[in-house]
């Protein structure tokens, strides 16, 4: 796509380095298809620069805690490249390892965490944040309506079928509950409808 500036464009390099050689589980697929996905669907609805950024480099960043990097490493690695601004979002917008004092948080709770925080994010983390679920939901659909296995589909979401599903809409849920009623949130909602649908068919199989 044409029309980036070049922070986004730094970003996107950024991220495709980052993410160097990886692939999504079960496909053939970059796993760099992700940021790229997001600053489509980011620049789409209209949003800023900084905005976009931080949704190019999402997934970098959830690494980056996933890894044990502190909230000050992440900073330090990404505030000059591409502001607090930036960085300020993407540490609202990814679960956190470890709370505010310190402790180690469970997979769960770190979904439970993120829930929570989302209530006091500003909008830009919000639209990230949905945006990442919605390229993670319309990933996971494409791929199911491409099989005629979908069991082996569902067999790679780590946490399980429901629990994957009962996500998306929390997401939602949440989101709509903190005033964000957008366009993105509305994408989500389909998106979750529609996997729910393709699970019944599952079942119904």
């Amino acid at each position: 796509m044409t029309g980036y500036s070049d922070r986004i464009h730094h970003a996107l390099a950024f991220a495709d380095k980052h993410h160097d050689r990886e692939v999504r589980k079960g496909t053939r697929l970059p796993y760099f298809t992700a940021p790229a996905n997001l600053a489509v669907m980011l620049t789409r609805y209209g949003q800023d620069e900084a905005t976009v950024v931080a949704g190019v480099l999402r997934q970098t960043v959830e690494d980056y805690l996933r890894d044990g990097y502190s909230v000050d490493a992440v900073r330090e690695r990404l505030a000059d490249k591409f502001g607090e601004t930036t960085v300020d979002v993407l540490l609202a917008a990814v679960p956190r390892r470890l709370d505010d004092d310190g402790i180690e948080l469970s997979h769960e709770e770190q979904k439970g965490d993120l829930l929570a925080r989302l209530a006091a994010a500003p909008d830009a983390a919000r639209w990230v944040c949905a945006a990442h679920e919605v390229h993670e939901a319309s990933a996971l659909l494409a791929d199911l309506r491409r099989t005629s296995f979908p069991e082996s589909v569902w067999q790679r979401v780590s946490e399980g079928r429901d629990a994957r599903l009962r996500w998306y809409q929390q997401v939602a849920e949440q989101l709509l509950a903190v005033g964000f009623d957008t366009p993105v949130v509305a994408e989500l909602r389909a998106a979750a409808d529609a996997l729910t649908t393709a699970a019944s068919g599952v079942e119904q199989s």
